[in-house]
């Protein structure tokens, strides 16, 4: 009964496709979500039926079509590339703690082969430098500038990397509405990454939550997705919080309170999940919330649905399933963490942001399909939300720190496991895995790394060394991929980006204000998001995202007023301004230049680049209410909140790491120059459209070229 219960399930999500739009109200980093779309259907058995019987009759010709036209001419000088990724590790840091004796194993690796600076990319953040490592490409081939773009027609923001389309066309049969049309779903990142390429050669690639990867690529080898896969609420990660409490104090980003009923030692309350397209009116999903408190142990038994946990206060909890019904034989699943942070006066329950079931994905999370699947089952429930760890929640307090540091350290367990899973299966071909708990712990404790930063209220914190231990968790990493590494394998271990202090921020969109840039509708304050406030008719100039400035250029944006004769003359006057611009109360520069991206690089989607990079000086960044399209704010303010470090700055203070267990031909690596370098090692010619060359010199190659 339970095998014919599963096979119902497997096969409404095989065949009727429904989309859901959602606007994101919040993410990580701050934005708009993706969208979300679940996949399902009421032709269940039949259909399925007929395409598995499809597939097994033109299987043998598949296998055979693929061995005619894979090419198979690559003669490999290695048998095995892998690259290990910690997000955002420092070069300084590396120093540091390498001179410190606590690094044993990076610097064993070091005196292996070599160990260098890695120039990162303009600007140096991480969707744009991950896209530039897969492709070997700057920004203006592979047409990823920030984790946002803005939409030209409208000026809001949209996810730069992912499209998820509507659906508008509808059978109405009584409550249910059935879709007549497949949602979209594209991955916007283009130019091919190098796994790609190697798979047309016959090389296999296993690649394991390399970031920009959502959709997945399509390819021989397998892979699981990663940053901007959407929460089960189509955000890039929005917690909740079930909560007596009044809601009068909402979160800025990141989270939504949900009000619950207390009676007594009972709690109740309605999870509401992504809206419902399979019924008239899309209503949203939802599931019944229920707690028992016993407060004597300070412990709780809560159900979601028909699933229960039971809780301790302050702790915790395993993934827990939550399970929605939309309609017969139809259901959504998701997974989320919860712990339960008060219990007496007033009762408040946190959720994690619900991240797509890994064993039961609603949406195509891996490649091939059956991929998260696998590893589901090999390892257990694991997070599958592109920003997987909760930096809001402890943003806005509602998490402590050793929560915070619980819940990326577990993730990292996760991602390990699949790694060395993977390098233990592979006998050749390639293998990438990103680990990202680097990039999350300095982005929420380097508040506690130097003496005075603004965000450190002097609280006790048991995390204080936290991020000195995520290097030395590291090392240990190191230390068992090389005792794994055979003498015919290439590893590379590096990183995208550096990092650098968050102690004050900048709001570019009052600037421009102030200097006759950018105006304001009649009777307006600025103090909407998203620029809502701001006179198109009247503005030159304006921000978004977390690096970049856009000029409102006519023909190109919908209410353009700047000519196109003129940009030259603006971009001059603006950068001169710009270039070295003081914060007068600190007596500090806080930009060092603004980058004109026309000459940072070329390539077809240069139309789509921002007009500046901007380079922040150390200790400065974009605004929180900048990033959010805030315009009345004060130029400068302090930065309070746990997010702390950042590497949104001049990309030339914050190259990454790179370490090989051989020497490398070239003293100043990119990390463009990565993916030809993995073509060159298995014997594939890189393709000309890349900007970065190989670090391995053959000796008829010509000199290289220095790389921007």
């Amino acid at each position: 009964m339970l095998q014919a219960s599963r096979w119902r399930t497997y096969a409404a999500a095989l065949i009727l496709a429904a989309a859901i739009a959602i606007p994101g109200t919040a993410d990580a980093y701050v934005g708009p979500g993706a969208g979300f779309a679940f996949v399902s259907s009421f032709l269940v058995l039949f259909s399925t039926i007929l395409i598995v019987f499809a597939s097994l009759l033109i299987w043998p010709f598949r296998v055979l079509w693929r061995a005619v036209t894979r090419r198979t001419s690559a003669k490999p000088k290695i048998k095995r590339f892998i690259v290990c990724g910690f997000d955002g590790q420092d070069p300084q840091l590396t120093d540091k703690f390498m001179a410190e004796g606590k690094l044993p194993n990076f610097e064993r690796l070091a005196k292996m082969g070599c160990y260098k600076p890695l120039k990162t990319t303009f600007p140096a953040l991480s969707p744009v430098a991950w896209s530039s490592f897969s492709t070997g490409s700057r920004p203006a081939r592979h047409n990823i500038y920030d984790f946002l773009d803005r939409d030209r027609r409208t000026y809001l923001p949209v996810l730069s990397s992912t499209k998820i389309g509507s659906i508008d066309k509808f059978l109405n049969i009584g409550p249910f509405q059935i879709p007549r049309e497949k949602p979209e779903i594209r991955l916007l990142r283009k130019s091919k990454p190098f796994w790609t390429i190697l798979g047309e050669h016959n090389i296999w690639s296993t690649v394991v939550r390399v970031p920009i990867t959502f959709p997945p690529d399509r390819f021989y080898g397998a892979q699981l997705s990663a940053m901007c896969v959407p929460d089960l609420l189509g955000t890039q990660g929005t917690f909740l919080l079930f909560t007596t409490r009044p809601d009068d104090d909402t979160f800025k980003e990141g989270g939504m309170r949900v009000k619950v009923h207390m009676d007594g030692d009972r709690v109740e309350g309605t999870l509401l999940g992504p809206e419902n397209i399979l019924r008239q009116g899309t209503p949203p999903l939802e599931l019944p919330v229920s707690a028992d408190l016993d407060r004597t142990d300070s412990t709780a038994a809560v159900r979601f649905g028909d699933e229960e946990v039971d809780l301790q206060l302050n702790e915790l909890s395993d993934w827990v399933q939550l399970t929605f019904n939309a309609a017969p034989m139809v259901k959504v699943r998701g997974i989320a963490r919860v712990m339960m942070t008060e219990m007496n006066g007033h009762f408040s329950l946190y959720m994690t942001p619900i991240a797509i079931d890994p064993d039961k994905p609603a949406m195509p999370i891996s490649h091939p399909d059956y991929y998260s699947v696998y590893l589901a089952k090999m390892q257990g429930k694991y997070s599958t939300l592109g920003l997987a760890e909760d930096t809001w929640a402890l943003n806005e307090d509602v998490i402590e720190d050793r929560h915070f540091r619980e819940l990326a350290l577990d993730i990292d367990d996760e991602r390990k496991e699949m790694f060395f899973t993977s390098l233990d299966k592979l006998r050749k071909g390639s293998l990438v895995c990103v680990f990202d708990a680097t990039d999350r712990i300095q982005h929420m404790y380097w508040r506690y790394l130097e003496k005075g930063h603004p965000a450190d209220d002097g609280r006790e914190s048991d995390c204080r060394n936290a991020i000195e231990e995520i290097y030395v968790r590291n090392d240990k990493i190191v230390g068992e991929l090389l005792d794994k590494v055979g003498p015919d394998d290439l590893l590379m271990v590096l990183s995208d980006h550096g990092f650098a202090s968050f102690r004050r921020g900048v709001n570019l969109n009052r600037w421009l204000m102030d200097n006759g840039y950018l105006y304001l509708k009649e009777g307006k304050t600025g103090s909407e998001e998203w620029l809502l406030d701001v006179d198109w008719s009247r503005t030159k100039a304006y921000c978004l995202g977390l690096s970049g400035m856009f000029f409102n250029i006519a023909g190109r944006e919908a209410q353009g007023i700047v000519d196109p004769a003129d940009v030259p003359a603006l971009k001059e006057e603006i950068a001169g301004k710009l270039k070295g611009l003081r914060d007068e109360d600190n007596d500090e520069v806080a930009i060092i230049e603004a980058f004109d991206t026309a000459k940072l690089y070329t390539g077809p989607y240069l139309e789509n680049a921002p007009e500046f990079v901007i380079g922040y000086n150390r200790g400065y960044r974009t605004s929180w209410d900048c990033a959010t399209g805030v315009v009345d704010a004060p130029l400068y303010e302090d930065n309070v909140k746990a997010w702390s470090g950042d590497h949104c700055v001049d990309p030339r203070l914050v190259p990454g790491v790179l370490f090989c267990n051989r020497a490398i031909d070239v003293d100043d690596p990119a990390l463009i120059d990565i993916a030809p370098t993995a073509l060159q090692q298995f014997g594939v010619e890189p393709p000309k459209h890349m900007d970065g060359q190989p670090l391995f010199r053959d000796s008829n190659d010509p000199p290289r070229e220095t790389n921007s």
